[in-house]
């Protein structure tokens, strides 16, 4: 059996008296890439944003169930949300880059943690562009404003400074949506190499992406999660007639 990192049981959200999220269980593999697929508004961002209790942040917001992560209920009461989020890396739609230079974007997560030594950032700095596969185009450009960068450059610059604090788990939302097709494959070939250190899970409204990327496929619609496997079942022989009418196009 593979190892399991997230663990997620009966898990229902609420936004005010809205129920966006209906009784999801489901167990993400570890070093794997798990992708969410669905069409808009069926909760797939909501639950990724689940993972690192990110909807913490938005008002109104009621939970029930767990998410376990190595056993942990990540919504108990004595969870420091903080290190949580030092655990758990997030890489949004659009890059968020901060107006700072490259090298600065890069180590902001390790001074917010107290990290001064100028060695240990210069040597994050290198590692994480050389895992973010950016670091031939930078390096000689670390010092120059971060949003001086191709669309393409700056999200896989957000990938380098989600893995600076060494996550464990990283969550991709939409990663690439905005990206050109040669940026994108960067991305998607970038994924495929960082799944033999980090567990990832990638929510994506692309198919053929969810299809090359990811391991395992998740299908969720109208908060619900509707059917689970392997990445290569859901797309070839699901079991839902639901799943089936999305992954062929009859609806979405």
């Amino acid at each position: 059996m593979k190892e399991v990192k997230i663990s997620v049981n009966n898990f229902d959200l609420y936004y005010g008296e809205k129920q966006a999220l209906k009784n999801i269980s489901i167990e993400i593999p570890a070093k794997k890439v798990t992708a969410f697929i669905g069409p808009s508004g069926c909760g797939k961002s909501t639950f990724l944003r689940v993972l690192n209790r990110m909807n913490d942040l938005i008002d109104h917001v009621k939970i029930q169930g767990e998410v376990l992560i190595e056993g942990v209920n990540i919504y108990d009461k004595q969870i420091d949300v903080v290190n949580l989020r030092k655990r758990i890396g997030m890489v949004f739609q659009k890059s968020n880059l901060f107006p700072k230079t490259i090298y600065e974007n890069l180590i902001y997560g390790l001074k917010i943690n107290g990290i001064r030594d100028k060695k240990v950032l210069d040597e994050t700095a290198e590692k994480t562009l050389k895992q973010a596969a950016l670091w031939n185009e930078v390096y000689d450009r670390l010092h120059e404003p971060a949003l001086s960068l191709s669309g393409g450059q700056q999200q896989r610059l957000c990938i380098a400074r989600a893995l600076a604090v060494e996550p464990e788990i990283v969550l991709m939302d939409e990663p690439a949506s905005a990206l050109d097709p040669l940026s994108t494959a960067k991305i998607e070939e970038l994924i495929h190499e960082l799944k033999t250190k980090y567990t990832i899970v990638i929510v994506t409204h692309n198919m053929q992406q969810a299809a090359r990327v990811s391991d395992q496929t998740a299908f969720f619609y109208l908060g619900e999660l509707i059917e689970y496997d392997k990445t290569s079942k859901i797309f070839t022989n699901p079991t839902k007639k639901q799943t089936e009418d999305y992954v062929t196009g009859r609806f979405g």
